[in-house]
């Protein structure tokens, strides 16, 4: 019979900066892409309205929908070997990263503001209409006001998601938690020990994060 798995935690004490540095990483990484990802998904939703040219949003709906159905460590593996030579600029990892984890998120955050905007009711754009206000005032002041709370649950569930996407930056060597984890195996040969910490460093963040969202989307369900 094989002995039973020593387990010993205090072997990656000495490691503890390395997997800060990691979490740091990551950390940026969901912050940086997160915040351009709202912007990309904004202006793209609002391509994707009804009122805008057929020539406009079916295109921008053709590129959102292969960024949609297309896996992300496709995108990433792609935007670091391909996306250089198509461009003809050297990119580094971390660059090509940020350049396929932002237009993946923007992709579904666009349609989040895109359903949120449609789901409010059509007479509020006539009734901003009949007191003669523009449709950039409309849309700012009557339109945008009233999807907001209609968004929050979706766009904080797909923020959460892409912390855990963050974790597919290691496929191309960028110095995440996970990558830094695959360099502390090699040191400690401590391999449970070492995902399993990062297993819970994942739920220390994560799941706190989803108590948040299920108790926002309560109160905006219980509101209406």
């Amino acid at each position: 019979m094989q002995n039973a798995y020593s387990w010993d935690f205090g072997a990656l004490l000495p490691y503890a900066p390395v997997f800060w540095n990691g979490l740091l990483v990551t950390l940026g990484f969901t912050v940086s892409t997160v915040l351009a990802g709202l912007v990309v998904g904004l202006f793209t939703g609002l391509l994707r309205l009804p009122k805008v040219t057929r020539w406009v949003s079916v295109p921008v709906q053709v590129w959102t929908e292969i960024f949609r159905c297309t896996p992300l460590l496709v995108l990433l593996v792609w935007a670091y070997y391909a996306l250089p030579v198509l461009i003809g600029v050297d990119l580094s990892a971390g660059t090509a990263c940020f350049i396929a984890l932002t237009f993946y998120a923007g992709a579904f955050y666009a349609e989040i503001f895109r359903g949120g905007i449609e789901a409010i009711d059509k007479g509020q754009w006539e009734a901003g209409r009949a007191i003669g206000m523009r449709r950039g005032k409309i849309f700012a002041r009557i339109i945008l006001p009233q999807s907001v709370p209609l968004m929050i649950p979706a766009l904080i569930n797909q923020t959460i998601l892409q912390l855990k996407n963050t974790s597919l930056v290691s496929a191309v060597a960028v110095g995440d938690l996970l990558y830094q984890g695959t360099v502390i195996t090699g040191a400690s040969f401590r391999p449970l020990e070492v995902y399993t910490v990062i297993a819970a460093i994942y739920f220390a963040i994560l799941f706190p994060l989803t108590l948040v969202a299920n108790r926002i989307e309560k109160r905006l369900g219980a509101s209406k």
